[in-house]
């Protein structure tokens, strides 16, 4: 079994992609900010409890962002660009977009390791499978077997927790 790092290096390696998640989620970088700490808190709060920290802080961090927009519905920055427009998005449709990343990013943080590598390496650099082949060692086709398989499995998760489209 892998030895759990310190907080400090959780802190360390996690506290820029916490960050950009949180603003993703709230689009304020002060509250997102706010948010990461909060999150940071509870967790050294529950530090002796806490198996996987990773995963542990991108769920508290879900929670917290929601929790403010929620209790933060009516709030809405005004950007005079935007002030007269009519046909900005839904809130409720916003909301159920940004639920829906979230969700999604906290499952794929909760995958192997492999499988979230993979997974990396084909929707963040954009690499085919070929090139995934060459990083990896794997061959083409298990490259192909294992990104359907953990692309399949995120799906099941994300339809069992009621989240149907990319709205949520």
């Amino acid at each position: 079994m892998e030895e759990k790092p310190t907080l400090q290096q959780v802190f360390a390696t996690e506290e820029s992609p916490l960050l950009r998640y949180a603003h993703g989620l709230v689009g304020q970088r002060e509250t997102a900010e706010d948010i990461v700490q909060e999150a940071f808190l509870k967790l050294h709060a529950h530090w002796d409890d806490v198996a996987t920290p990773r995963a542990w802080l991108f769920r508290a961090i879900r929670n917290l962002a929601l929790n403010h927009l929620r209790d933060h519905k009516r709030e809405s920055p005004i950007d005079p660009a935007n002030e007269w427009q009519h046909d900005s998005p839904d809130p409720d449709q916003a909301l159920g977009k940004l639920e829906a990343i979230g969700t999604l990013q906290l499952l794929v943080s909760e995958l192997e390791p492999d499988d979230r590598h993979l997974i990396s390496l084909k929707y963040h650099e954009n690499l085919k499978y070929d090139q995934i082949s060459k990083r990896t060692g794997l061959s083409v086709g298990n490259v192909g077997y294992k990104l359907h398989h953990a692309l399949k499995n995120l799906a099941e998760s994300l339809r069992r927790l009621g989240i149907e489209t990319a709205e949520g």
